[in-house]
């Protein structure tokens, strides 16, 4: 099988099975609407390349007795008595970020880039989302 792609929502929802077995494969697999082109792609896969090509940058200090975890360029930080501590709470604030970014931000021009962030927070796990922080636990 090929990748697929439908010419209308009607024709697609016809195939859904065609088009998300496309999808779960690797397979390209679009479906057009109006003057769009909608691309369906398994989770997993996305969120293994947004994580590959989006590097954290997260900084981790340790500062006063304690931790701190933040990412240059995000309103977003954490602190913890301990890094473990510091990174849960980094997790908490990435998910807070990415569900606020889903209701208010994503029109904001200031946030308006973040859109591949919040896909990685949304499709990923906390042990993934620790692991792109500060990489895989030795």
């Amino acid at each position: 099988m090929s990748g697929v792609h439908f010419d209308s929502y009607t024709e697609a929802r016809a195939h859904l099975k065609d088009l998300l077995d496309a999808a779960e494969r690797g397979r390209v697999a679009t479906v057009r609407r109006d003057n769009r082109m909608t691309a369906f792609v398994d989770r997993e896969r996305l969120r293994y390349f947004l994580a590959s090509v989006s590097p954290s940058g997260a900084r981790v200090v340790a500062e006063a007795g304690g931790w701190s975890v933040f990412i240059p360029g995000l309103p977003v930080a954490a602190d913890g008595a301990t890094l473990d501590e510091a990174l849960d709470d980094m997790i908490v604030a990435l998910r807070e970020y990415a569900e606020d970014w889903q209701d208010r931000l994503l029109d904001v021009p200031n946030h308006a880039n973040s859109w591949g962030l919040v896909q990685l927070v949304t499709l990923s796990s906390d042990i993934q989302l620790r692991e792109w922080l500060v990489g895989p636990a030795s």
